[in-house]
């Protein structure tokens, strides 16, 4: 069975020291509160010669949030590579409006003889690196997904810890002089007070007001706070950096330059007796605040991820890396993030990763909430795909993501028994059968002949392969897509399911799901190439395209194809489109197929859903596989590959997508919610 599962060209590499944490890991820098009891999590360590190999340690990314969509990031070495990144990127409108606030910050080490030594590091626009602090980084240690840092200068043995405090928007960093003699530190704040998709350029805007330990920064009509305990010496003197290169930007064909503002310096003593810490937030720090509480808070938010059960590694650490994406869209309404650093939360990519995200004991409150938040949009029988950044109305322009909603709620049913749930929401999933009967937005319907759904509009991409530049839409996929009829037949069938059991008339329901299942079977097998078409009706006719929307036609609660032909469907999957990180997009025997992911927009996107492998298609892929082969333990050489990249990239996590060709480059989001869901739920299931 598990040569169906060998993907080509599998070579993963070296793991660098990533193992299971049965308990706190000896470390230097140690509070009272690291003592835990024994928990299945991991940790990740970086040794020096990633971090003191620019390249290398500009490659892998850290990422702490703060339950609102506010984050906190960089890479290793210290360099900001993106727009993105930040060491306060805070949410004014959670989970969207984000701001990049607090840059970066210079970080020097000042000697009693005026010796200087950088920790930071910054990149300028003709590639000069400067400070380069991690020439002397000895490792960094990634818990979870918390970084701690440590720097090796003339002796001295200095480590830094980087968190956000959940549900406010404020970033919390901890200095430690772990061994050799005191010092001083030197710290200046560089602000950009920005949209995060945007660049800072110009001077000019910001107004500081100095305190005895810090500023009060205004610019863009958004107030931010810098304060440094214990005391300080506080040096205002307001001044531009110019030019500051974001490189992953310039590989992205977009503005990779931004200007930066600082009010000046603070100088603090770290002598080993008492930490040095940095307050970066959107409201000063109460007056009460204390950090071992904060660190405390932060480390047991991040230990209630594990799970008892949970022994595979995998599945262990992705626990962790999952409660990021879940965020307050209000108060009262829970959303799912899609990816960080640059996705809101999408309703497609909500429904498809909320099982895993969050039905679990402990949280399947948040997951009602979710899907509570999402069927409060409903309009004209649809949730919206994603709710945008500028806070505009959400955008109703899919075709599946309210399909995906029944799949989620049938999974929600099978991991809490709350049938009650079902029942009140029943008339609202009745409603949105109505309107896919009747015709929605976009031309979205069933077409009553063959009882198959259709949708699409020019200018529009309705299913997850979305990709548009401008007018140009990439993957259009007009008609009656494979994956789309196989979620309407589960929606007819699981509609039919709770209205029986709800006693309401279930028959209409039951009719139109064997109509539509009938002529499934006999519109959509591809009989010349031994697996389906990836869209019939289209305006070109019947698409032939291999690609791998077809498995979930196999993997749902009721699979659309079965039988030998889902035998012939999953080898074909598996000898075209398998690779060790996800499934490709399109087979590369096509003239179509784009292994490689560069250029500007407009080239990144034709490759998009042209080639590029999806890690959330394994999800679907391993379902089909196991309902098949009925093999759950040759899932594991599939996963195996997940766990080399959690050291990769972004660190602890999965990426968006990666190029389908040897060495599989990691490339779009660092961390995506839909990637680490999917193979988190087939890692636990190892467990």
């Amino acid at each position: 069975m598990a040569r169906h599962l060998r993907a080509p060209d599998h070579a993963p590499g070296p793991l660098r020291r990533f193992r299971r944490r049965p308990g706190p890991p000896a470390r230097r820098h140690q509070d009272p509160a690291d003592d835990r009891p024994d928990l299945a999590t991991v940790a990740l360590h970086l040794d020096s010669q990633i971090c003191r190999n620019v390249e290398a340690a500009m490659g892998r990314e850290w990422l702490v949030t703060n339950g609102l969509g506010g984050y906190a990031s960089g890479t290793v070495a210290g360099v900001n590579t993106r727009r993105y990144h930040g060491l306060l990127v805070a949410s004014l409108r959670p989970p969207v409006q984000r701001m990049v606030l607090l840059a970066a910050l210079e970080e020097w080490l000042i000697t009693s003889n005026g010796e200087r030594q950088p920790l930071s590091a910054q990149e300028y626009w003709d590639g000069t690196v400067y400070p380069d602090g991690f020439r002397f980084l000895e490792g960094v240690d990634v818990d979870g997904m918390l970084p701690t840092f440590r720097w090796a200068v003339d002796g001295r043995i200095i480590e830094k810890r980087i968190w956000m405090e959940h549900g406010v928007s404020r970033t919390v960093l901890s200095y430690r002089l772990v061994a050799g003699p005191p010092l001083l530190l030197q710290l200046r704040p560089l602000f950009a007070h920005r949209d995060y998709h945007e660049q800072r350029h110009g001077q000019g805007g910001f107004d500081i007001a100095e305190g005895s330990d810090g500023w009060i920064v205004d610019a863009a009509g958004v107030r931010s706070y810098f304060d440094v305990r214990p005391s300080a010496v506080v040096r205002s003197r307001p001044d531009w950096y110019w030019r500051v290169l974001h490189r992953a930007e310039r590989h992205r064909g977009l503005d990779d330059e931004e200007d930066l503002f600082t009010p000046g310096t603070i100088d603090v003593a770290l002598d080993g007796q008492h930490d040095v810490i940095v307050l970066a937030g959107t409201d000063p720090a109460p007056q009460a605040w204390d950090v071992a509480a904060s660190w405390q808070a932060a480390r047991q938010r991040q230990d209630a991820q594990a799970d008892p059960s949970t022994e595979h590694p995998l599945a262990a650490q992705l626990l962790v890396a999952g409660e990021q994406f879940r965020v307050a869209r209000t108060t009262q309404q829970r959303t799912v993030i899609a990816g960080y650093h640059w996705f809101a939360d999408w309703g497609r990519d909500t429904m498809i990763s909320l099982p895993a995200l969050a039905m679990r004991p402990g949280s399947l409150w948040e997951a009602r909430a979710v899907l509570d938040t999402y069927i409060s949009y409903l309009d004209h029988g649809l949730i919206p795909n994603r709710f945008p950044d500028d806070g505009e109305q959400p955008e109703y322009n899919t075709i599946d993501a309210t399909l995906w909603l029944f799949q989620a709620l049938a999974a929600y049913l099978r991991a809490s028994g709350d049938w009650r749930f079902i029942a009140d929401r029943l008339e609202a999933l009745e409603g949105i059968i109505d309107w896919h009967v009747g015709g929605t937005r976009h031309n979205i319907g069933m077409d009553h002949r063959d009882g198959l759904l259709a949708g699409g509009e020019e200018g529009y991409a309705l299913t997850w392969m979305d990709a548009r530049v401008g007018d140009w839409v990439v993957t259009p996929r007009r008609g009656k897509p494979i994956e789309i009829n196989a979620l309407w037949y589960n929606a007819l069938r699981l509609t039919g399911d709770w209205c029986e059991r709800a006693m309401r008339p279930a028959g209409r329901y039951r009719q139109m799901a064997a109509q539509a299942h009938e002529a499934a079977q006999a519109r959509f097998w591809y009989g010349d190439g031994g697996y389906c078409y990836d869209v019939v009706d289209s305006a070109d006719g019947d698409d032939p395209s291999l690609r791998p929307n077809q498995v979930i036609a196999l993997a749902l609660v009721y699979p659309l194809i079965e039988g030998d032909h889902a035998r012939s469907v999953l080898d074909r999957v598996t000898s075209k489109l398998l690779t060790p990180y996800g499934l490709r997009t399109l087979s590369p025997d096509d003239p179509r197929y784009q292994p490689s992911y560069r250029g500007d927009q407009r080239a990144r996107d034709a490759a998009y859903h042209m080639g590029m492998a999806w890690p959330w298609l394994m999800g679907p892929y391993l379902d089909a596989h196991r309902r098949i082969h009925g093999d759950p333990e040759a899932v594991r050489g599939v996963l195996e590959p997940f766990l080399a990249h959690l050291q990769d990239a972004g660190l602890g996590t999965i990426s968006e997508i990666f190029e389908p060709e040897p060495p599989y480059r990691p490339v779009g989001c660092i961390s995506q919610a839909w990637s680490v869901a999917e193979i988190l739920r087939h890692a636990r299931a190892l467990s």
